[in-house]
């Protein structure tokens, strides 16, 4: 028997259930739990604010997992074409059954907005199986893309970033970082945090992170941005005239929305200079309005703005290269600020929302 910790609806409290051990059909693979993360689209989840949610679920839709078993006698590869091996450590795409033949995989080539993608721990009820990372296993379907951890990389800096990082990635990919560039990024959280790192990596200039509270402003301090500014004690105004200030008067040349909130939108655009780029990446769930002038936040800057929606495996295959190869320069595992047990989700949760954690991780 495998435990798990179940999603079983909106607004109701986590369960511990148990379940069968999967039978892997050929080319599945199984996986004990090594580290789950917790984000923000967790919290999201339990307050039923993403459409589609086959509840129950297990949620967890980043982890790593040592390879435990392998289904049929053919060898399955990873992404880079090796086999997988038993005892290997391995981390994998969440996103499972984009089709690769539909019009938005192969005209537009916008995997992400395949129609027949199926999320890991947000769209695949756990009625069907192990297919979440708050459990003692998971079960990686034939087709899934399995990423290897490089030799010597802690599986927790991996999950320290988690699917912020592949997420923050794609977002600085779209928003073009020069070197000397001025980024302001608003949100400290992982995404956040994650596109700071990768900014300085692009070449910026100057890095400014808007957000809060101070837990997280304090770990953007230490991962190299060369200012903060926190929401609670300023104004739209205020945070408007800071960035101009720091900028000779023009605004940032990038900024990367990692909020999540409506209103952040607007006001990431009045901080981007006239011929600047905006990249909004935070609002992965509907959240709500928000009112902007069309004119004066759009047309007359000449602005150009971009929806950056998730990731996929090349996002997730740079991310892990990444993390491994600048580990030194930035310590992944200083942003853990604790881990779980199965049977404290809800606990975990609860403080994911309520922001007393930067990054905090489940581990069977």
């Amino acid at each position: 028997m495998v435990t798990a910790s179940v999603m079983p609806a909106p607004h109701a409290p986590m369960e511990l259930r148990t379940f069968d051990r999967p039978r892997l059909e050929p080319g599945a693979v199984l996986l004990r739990t090594l580290g789950s993360e917790v984000c923000g689209t967790d919290t999201h989840l339990q307050r039923g604010q993403l459409a589609g949610v086959p509840y129950p679920i297990i949620p967890g839709h980043v982890a790593v997992g040592r390879v435990e078993e392998i289904g049929g006698s053919d060898p399955v590869l990873d992404v880079s074409g090796a086999p997988v091996e038993i005892g290997q450590v391995v981390t994998y795409l969440d996103v499972y059954g984009t089709c690769g033949r539909c019009w938005f995989c192969t005209i537009a080539h916008a995997s992400t907005r395949c129609p027949y993608r199926k999320v890991y721990g947000v769209t695949m009820s756990c009625a069907d199986g192990l297919y979440g990372g708050w459990s003692e296993h998971v079960h990686l379907r034939p087709g899934v893309h399995i990423v290897p951890l490089p030799e010597g990389l802690d599986w927790r800096a991996f999950l320290a970033v988690g699917c912020g990082m592949p997420t923050a990635l794609h977002a600085m990919t779209l928003g073009n970082v020069a070197f000397g560039d001025t980024v302001v990024v608003q949100g400290a959280g992982p995404v956040g945090l994650s596109a700071a790192a990768l900014a300085q990596l692009r070449g910026a200039g100057q890095v400014v992170v808007v957000g809060g509270p101070d837990v997280r402003l304090d770990a953007a301090r230490r991962f190299g941005a060369d200012a903060v500014i926190d929401i609670a004690s300023t104004t739209e105004t205020e945070r408007v005239e800071a960035i101009r200030d720091l900028t000779g008067g023009r605004g940032a040349d990038v900024t990367v929305e990692a909020t999540g909130v409506p209103s952040a939108v607007p006001e990431g655009m009045r901080l981007t200079r006239d011929a600047g780029r905006y990249v909004v990446v935070g609002q992965y769930t509907n959240a709500g309005d928000a009112s902007l002038n069309p004119h004066l936040d759009l047309n007359q800057k000449h602005l150009d703005v971009q929806g950056c929606w998730g990731s996929d495996t090349g996002h997730v295959y740079r991310s892990v290269q990444v993390i491994a190869r600048y580990a030194r320069q930035f310590p992944w595992t200083e942003l853990i600020s604790a881990e779980y047990d199965l049977s404290q989700t809800q606990r975990a949760l609860d403080d994911v929302a309520a922001q007393r954690t930067v990054k905090a991780l489940i581990v069977p």
